[in-house]
């Protein structure tokens, strides 16, 4: 994408962008309408994306110098493939910013990450109600996996489970 100083990059995160990062979160939390639910702090994402053992990785796209969108990924694994997966925790562009082809921008280079390290599966959660991004996804050739259900733990319950 090249439309004048309008040049589209996409590179890794620095630590440096640990404010940017937080702002990408909390405007996914809006769109998603679970602005409550963020409790992640500038510090955390340092520790946990920047520390000595990184948890996931950060792609941010930027059009010209203006932040754009993001993409927050990690790896997991399939026994069954026997080979390593990539997990798209968050995918999110700017609104100002829709419609100019960076979110599938973002979903090709973190496929192209999954195919250097010879990934077995790409892989992301979608809310039911997301039709545009369900739209999007689908016409990208992803496919749901409506036979799974998704179970979360939470802190409190995990730290229960843990101390039985």
């Amino acid at each position: 994408m090249n439309r004048g100083d309008d040049h589209l990059s996409i590179l890794p995160a620095i630590a440096a962008d640990v404010p940017l990062i937080l702002a990408f979160i909390r405007g996914i939390a809006d769109y998603e309408k679970l602005s409550h639910e963020v409790v992640a702090t500038e510090a955390s994402l340092l520790e946990h994306l920047f520390g000595p053992r990184p948890m996931a990785e950060v792609r941010i796209a930027r059009l010209g110098d203006k932040p754009a969108g993001f993409a927050l990924f990690f790896h997991n694994f399939s026994t069954f493939l026997g080979r390593p997966g990539i997990y798209l925790e968050d995918l999110f562009v700017f609104p100002e910013f829709r419609g100019q082809g960076i979110g599938k921008a973002l979903l090709t280079e973190v496929a192209k990450i999954a195919a250097e390290r010879k990934c077995g599966r790409f892989e992301w959660s979608v809310l039911n109600w997301n039709e545009p991004a369900i739209k999007f996804y689908e016409g990208l050739g992803a496919k749901p996996m409506s036979e799974w259900t998704i179970y979360r733990m939470t802190e409190g319950t995990i730290l229960k489970l843990a101390d039985t």
